[in-house]
């Protein structure tokens, strides 16, 4: 009897460590007024030590690449997302060079306002997360920033 309650416990430990779902990316946002009418609109995420998110940059046949969508609304864009300067490095997984972030990375995006406030930006990130060992699935994740 002690041998098969022994051996149901060990069965749902291993179970229990299957089901753990990785996340090692959490994000975070926020935005700044840089004018009466004009602010910043911050996205960031901040990884896990070993793992690495990909650029906004990455070439056809790649990784997928980080993908920031703007739900339409009062506010207007003023140009594309900015990121910073990259790690890029040769990935045999993918046979070509691909450009990277690992510990954080922080987006960011300039939008014109309306004047009225507040303002709230909605809208969506996708991203693919890999250490060395694999990758996880493409994630998409809404966002929502309320501007003051």
């Amino acid at each position: 009897m002690k041998k098969l309650v022994l051996a149901s416990l060990m069965l749902l430990a291993v179970c229990a460590v299957q089901a753990q779902v990785l996340k090692p990316v959490k994000w975070s946002y926020a935005a700044r007024k840089t004018s009466a009418t004009e602010a910043v609109i911050f996205l960031k995420a901040t990884i896990d030590p070993g793992w690495h998110v990909y650029s906004q940059h990455v070439s056809e046949g790649g990784p997928v690449k980080t993908t920031i969508s703007f739900d339409p609304g009062t506010y207007t864009l003023q140009g594309t997302a900015q990121e910073p300067k990259p790690i890029t490095r040769m990935e045999k997984v993918f046979n070509m060079e691909v450009s990277y972030f690992e510990k954080e990375v922080i987006f960011q995006q300039k939008v014109k306002l309306p004047g009225k406030s507040p303002q709230v930006v909605k809208g969506t990130i996708e991203y693919m997360v890999c250490n060395d060992k694999q990758c996880l699935p493409p994630d998409e994740i809404p966002f929502s920033v309320s501007i003051k």
